[in-house]
């Protein structure tokens, strides 16, 4: 199982960064946007089925029933819970004024390495909880006041020009004033000698790696409330990672109608940590999980199309006055 899907991950990223030009700048189209992430969660339901039907055959109908359920439930969540991503790069790109065309690029080694560093976190949280069940409180507990936090700040909107990492990257390294392309590091001269600038493109990598581990200590735990087997909750992060770069590029240009959709997930982190803190009290069951989670992300996106709708008449009217 291992293999097939490490071998299932590197195929896909192969075709999306070779034989679609995912390496190369462009600006990513609407409709290119939609296919891809139409495609990604395509190959996510195949990848489920492939799971049930190989554990139908190896470990009989039940074990299939409950393995690829989690999955499901696991994928969905971390997909919700990658929106908040996309928000925060929009917010990035338009800080550091990158051109569309170059921020594929950023994305795609962004997403890579995710990978390697979700799967880090992954095996040493499933590590530590065997280890320590008592940890599941923990988490549980974090996720509660994580959504509770985030309910009360859904409507701030983060403020870089004081942010105390890019000024601490700015301090120690050399920073170009423009960008230079796609180059990440530059040599110009500086009294007389070739000195190494970075252009302000790597500080955006940086920014996008460090939002992910940020967020990844909320979304993997979340994870932990619905599958502790390392094969379920890995692949569920990884491939909803894989299509977070398409649903970035399709949610790019209408974030703005999504405007309670943190509020939606605020309530998943709650849910989520509250199970976590009840199970051994009482056992939500996965599928209840899965239409709770499901019902909640719906229902902020419709109220959030709805609100959008409401206002869009008296916005137009007051801008023709």
């Amino acid at each position: 199982m291992w293999a097939g899907f490490f071998a299932f991950v590197l195929v896909m990223l192969l075709i999306d960064l070779l034989a679609v030009g995912g390496a190369k700048a462009h600006r990513v189209s609407l409709r290119e946007a939609a296919v891809w992430s139409a495609v990604w969660v395509g190959v996510s339901l195949a990848f489920a089925g492939l799971l049930w039907c190989y554990l139908d055959h190896a470990m009989g109908r039940e074990v299939a029933d409950a393995k690829t359920l989690a999955f499901v439930t696991g994928y969905l969540i971390e997909k919700a819970l990658a929106v908040d991503n996309v928000f925060v790069w929009l917010i990035l790109f338009g800080y550091f004024a990158i051109d569309p065309a170059l921020q594929k690029r950023v994305l795609a080694l962004g997403v890579f390495g995710a990978i390697v560093m979700r799967s880090a976190m992954i095996f040493g949280g499933v590590w530590l909880i065997n280890q320590f069940h008592w940890l599941l409180y923990v988490f549980g507990a974090f996720l509660l006041l994580t959504g509770i936090k985030m309910w009360r700040a859904a409507d701030e909107a983060p403020d870089l020009a004081d942010n105390a990492l890019l000024a601490w990257l700015r301090r120690r390294l050399n920073v170009t004033d423009r960008l230079h392309g796609e180059r990440f590091v530059v040599t110009q001269m500086r009294d007389g000698k070739a000195v190494r600038f970075v252009t302000p493109l790597l500080l955006v990598l940086v920014l996008v790696e460090i939002s992910d581990l940020i967020f990844a200590v909320d979304s993997i735990p979340a994870i932990f409330a619905v599958s502790l087997d390392p094969f379920i909750v890995l692949t569920s992060n990884v491939f909803a990672i894989l299509g977070l770069r398409a649903m970035y590029f399709l949610l790019a240009g209408m974030a703005e109608r999504f405007s309670l959709l943190k509020y939606g997930l605020a309530i998943v982190l709650v849910f989520v940590g509250g199970k976590m803190l009840l199970m051994d009290v009482f056992h939500v069951p996965v599928l209840f999980s899965l239409g709770v989670v499901a019902a909640i992300i719906v229902t902020s996106v419709v109220l959030s199309l709805r609100r959008t709708a409401r206002q869009a008449p008296t916005d137009g009217w007051r801008d023709e006055c």
